[in-house]
């Protein structure tokens, strides 16, 4: 069937289009691995008031350079999935205090690497993953002294 499409006259083979995937789409992905990871960290994560759980996610992707018919062929020799591309990373996320912020930050940063790759085909050459606020159980309690 392929052979077919090779054959057909009109637009070269290179120029018939391609996959691309957004930004939004790798912000997406992210965003909602990120919220995972965190959510096995079940204790800090309920110092977190419920509207400042969903991490923020910054991204840049680029677009993988055309491969040649041989490329693709080591590829699916191989068993790996195509690379469509590569993406920069900034994640902010908000977390529970006291807790082990490097783990959850560890934790983040681990698995939007490996599920950005699988589920959108994008490599992940940069990931940062700051805090943006830390989040104590002892700050909820707007009546009281402030905790030193």
């Amino acid at each position: 069937m392929s052979g077919e499409a090779d054959r057909r006259p009109g637009v070269p083979r290179g120029e018939r289009g391609a996959t691309a995937v957004t930004e939004r789409v790798v912000a997406k992905i992210a965003a909602r691995v990120a919220r995972e990871a965190l959510s096995r960290f079940a204790e800090p994560a309920g110092h977190v008031p419920p509207g400042r759980r969903a991490p923020h996610v910054s991204t840049s992707v680029r677009r993988a350079p055309e491969r040649t018919s041989a490329g693709r062929d080591a590829e699916s020799a191989a068993g790996r999935q195509a690379v469509l591309g590569e993406a920069r990373l900034h994640i902010t996320v908000e977390l529970g205090y006291p807790s082990d912020v490097g783990a959850q930050c560890a934790a983040v940063r681990r698995e939007v690497t490996e599920r950005v790759r699988a589920w959108a085909g994008v490599e992940v050459s940069y990931l940062a993953v700051s805090v943006g606020q830390l989040h104590s159980a002892h700050s909820r309690h707007t009546d009281r002294e402030r905790v030193r």
